[in-house]
């Protein structure tokens, strides 16, 4: 996995919710066929539910310390918000419903943020950057195998760029921890 390609994106990083407006939305999928319809369905509840984990595993990770990091992870568990809520949103443009399962994750997020904060900073860190690649190869294959419209790819790509974005961060972080210990 090749962290430049960050640098090689369209978007802006520093954008932790981007604006939406009413115009932008519309009812998908009508015409379709139906396997292309079912493959954008499991791609979303993919997505979804990976991004239920991501904000649990942020959320738990954050202390009611002022530094830095915490900071950073209320920024990481806002953009997380954001893709959970782009990717229900495209559900039900598509007119599927998120996935019944979807607790299940919340419950994986729970543990691994939870435990990694038990753990320390090294760990959330660890844990984070873990995550974060492999969110960006579920992104890569799922932009790879399924045909999006133009609008879904647009935002998967940019909740994708954020992905790398977090990576580069909790990466930086990290070598700033091993350089102070």
């Amino acid at each position: 996995m090749d962290l430049r390609m960050v640098e090689k994106k369209d978007f802006d990083i520093s954008i932790i919710r981007p604006e939406m407006r009413l115009a932008g939305l519309k009812l998908r999928g009508q015409g379709m066929p139906s396997e292309r319809l079912k493959r954008i369905k499991e791609g979303l509840h993919t997505l979804h539910t990976l991004e239920t984990m991501a904000v649990n595993i942020y959320k738990l990770q954050i202390t009611r310390r002022e530094n830095d990091l915490n900071l950073q992870l209320i920024g990481a568990m806002g953009n997380e918000m954001t893709h959970l809520q782009d990717f229900q949103i495209k559900l039900f443009e598509y007119g599927f419903k998120p996935s019944m399962l979807r607790w299940l994750y919340w419950i994986v997020g729970f543990k691994f943020g939870f435990f990694s904060r038990l753990l320390g900073t090294k760990a959330k860190l660890k844990t984070g950057i873990w995550v974060e690649k492999k969110a960006v190869h579920h992104y890569d294959e799922l932009l790879r195998k399924i045909e999006w419209d133009e609008d879904t790819r647009k935002i998967i790509k940019k909740d994708q760029a954020d992905e790398y974005g977090h990576i580069k961060r909790w990466e930086a972080f990290l070598r700033k921890l091993r350089k102070e210990t």
